[in-house]
């Protein structure tokens, strides 16, 4: 019976039956991909995550010509063969990929080189170090300075890096003004390695920072000249002054851990909330409410939109003669724009910033402006003018939360186009909100836990339960205080919006403090290798980025 079984496998129709289920299998495939040209756009950052990726993973250095190399090969090729390419949509998809795969090591190589800068070989000090100051960071206990423009005394111009950071102990800290030159002592090393092989690598990030050492000071940092309070030097160092600005009259009107929130949300300079309650929010799930990401670029977008088109609907000859909506999108994307600067234009910060904009200006334009296609166009943009911030948490948690939300309600809403839809009572509107909330953070939380585990090694269980009470109030009462804040802050009263600010972050405080101190609230985890990485994120963006049936073999 098993010699009957094997030779029956073995026969011609067997054979041509399974050939023929492997054609048909084929074909359908092949089907699908050419039903989907429109999406194949989406993948253009995905080829240049690839190139970029690959740059970072080799051991040596390769040749500077290595990168344009392959590109100028592929673009010969693609020329040669253009008519034939041309005519095979998949054949042209292909070669377009290989292109992106080229543009983003190139692009990864020539940044590399770039901003290479010297680094401190060794530790050394204590030594006299004078620079330019390009920003000060509150901490705790003190503060936290950068320079530029150094001269360090035992060391050569040469072996001079281009930027250290020094850390002031709370009685160093204090009269100093970014733009101002200084001088002080203080014993310098080189960025350290990782802890770890695998875990967060700030060698790394300092060699893009260009940041050649670290250390602190001996002693008060002492003026040379100050910064000028005019010219292209004062204007160049407007933005660090401003920041600055805010985050000191945000805590002269809100002491402890309110005015340290406050500034987090209103500046993103987070180094000045207390370790204790860092790690209450971290534990809770409420880490991205202190990352000016997405949910913050947007809502000071859209209080301006509709808050300045409100008023000026109140005045009829306006309403009525001119386009007040577009006037509104003209003073949101300012608005963004300014809090994006004053936030330290983060990746997540870029990113929102770049998607709320378009979504802007398709306002100005008539056209719908929110999809994928804007994500992939904001992930382009970044990976070209930052192609190292792939390797960092914020790029991956950033996009992977953004992506996998919109690509949900996407397809939620081709759901309700093809439903009935009930009255809007309040209770349904009001279950809707809710329903919405718990819905994003599910689908923010699944997509982002894996970086989150590989990044961080912690897992917040009851993210949900936080979420549910902190992202309302962050949305629909501390954030709108914040613009509040902003927009009295030139005439001295931005404590009338501060106040009831801090009723908001109380509230905040409070439910990642209750939620952190329940049992088993953090689940500590190995990192993945880096692999499980890539090969989760490929599924991931197979199930998000195409629309139809087949997406579900990215699961």
């Amino acid at each position: 019976m098993g010699e009957a079984l094997l030779k029956a496998d073995k026969s011609p129709i067997h054979r041509n039956l399974t050939e023929k289920k492997l054609r048909f299998s084929a074909e359908n495939v092949g089907r699908a991909f050419l039903r989907e040209q429109d999406r194949w756009i989406l993948w253009l950052p995905v080829g240049l995550a690839c190139g970029i990726g690959g740059y970072f993973s080799l051991s040596t250095e390769p040749p500077l010509w290595t990168g344009p190399a392959l590109l100028a090969v592929t673009v010969f090729l693609f020329l040669v063969n253009i008519g034939r390419i041309l005519e095979r949509p998949a054949l042209f998809a292909l070669v377009l990929g290989i292109g992106a795969v080229s543009t983003g090591f190139s692009v990864a190589q020539w940044r590399t080189a770039w901003i290479a800068a010297p680094v401190l070989s060794k530790s050394t000090g204590p030594v006299s170090v004078s620079g330019r100051l390009v920003r000060i960071e509150d901490l705790p206990k003190g503060q936290r300075i950068t320079l530029e423009k150094l001269q360090i005394s035992r060391l050569s111009q040469a072996d001079t890096p281009d930027k250290v950071r020094i850390r002031l102990a709370q009685s160093q800290a204090g009269g100093l003004t970014p733009g101002d030159w200084v001088t002080v002592r203080a014993s310098l090393s080189p960025p350290p390695a990782p802890s770890a092989p695998g875990v967060f690598d700030f060698q790394r990030q300092a060699f893009f920072q260009q940041l050649g050492g670290v250390g602190f000071a001996f002693g008060r940092p002492q003026v040379i000249t100050p910064a000028r309070q005019d010219g292209l030097q004062a204007s160049a160092f407007w933005v660090a002054k401003v920041r600055l600005q805010v985050s000191t009259r945000v805590r002269d009107h809100l002491d402890g851990v309110r005015g340290a929130i406050a500034a987090a949300l209103m500046t993103g300079e987070k180094k000045s909330i207390p370790d204790k309650t860092m790690t209450a929010i971290r534990d809770s799930g409420l880490a991205h409410l202190l990352a000016i990401s997405g949910l913050h670029i947007g809502l000071v977008a859209g209080i301006l939109f509709f808050g300045l088109r409100a008023l000026l609907s109140l005045a009829p000859p306006l309403a009525l003669r001119y386009p007040i909506k577009k006037w509104a999108a003209v003073a949101a994307i300012a608005g963004a724009f300014a809090y994006a600067q004053i936030a330290g234009a983060t990746v997540p910060t870029q990113r929102a910033f770049l998607m709320v904009s378009i979504v802007l200006l398709a306002v100005l334009i008539d056209r719908r402006g929110l999809s994928v296609r804007l994500v992939a166009w904001a992930a382009v943009i970044i990976l070209l003018l930052h192609p190292e911030s792939l390797l960092g948490a914020s790029f991956q948690l950033s996009f992977a939360a953004v992506t996998a939300l919109i690509a949900a309600y996407e397809w939620v809403r081709e759901r309700r186009l093809h439903s009935d839809r009930a009255p809007r009572t309040w209770r349904r509107r009001l279950l809707l909100y809710i329903g919405g909330v718990a819905l994003t953070t599910v689908i923010a939380g699944l997509a982002t836990a894996p970086y989150a585990v590989f990044h961080f090694n912690r897992f917040a269980v009851y993210g949900l339960a936080a979420n549910l009470v902190a992202v309302p109030v962050t949305a629909l009462w501390v954030m709108p205080w914040a613009v509040g804040a902003f927009i009295l802050m030139p005439f001295g009263a931005e404590h009338l919006a501060l106040a009831p600010m801090a009723w908001g972050i109380d509230i905040i405080v409070t439910v990642a403090e209750t939620v952190s101190s329940w049992p088993g609230a953090v689940s500590l985890m190995p990192s993945m290798p880096t692999w499980g990485v890539v090969v989760l994120t490929a599924g991931g963006l197979w199930l998000c980025l195409w629309r139809y049936r087949w997406r579900l073999l990215g699961v």
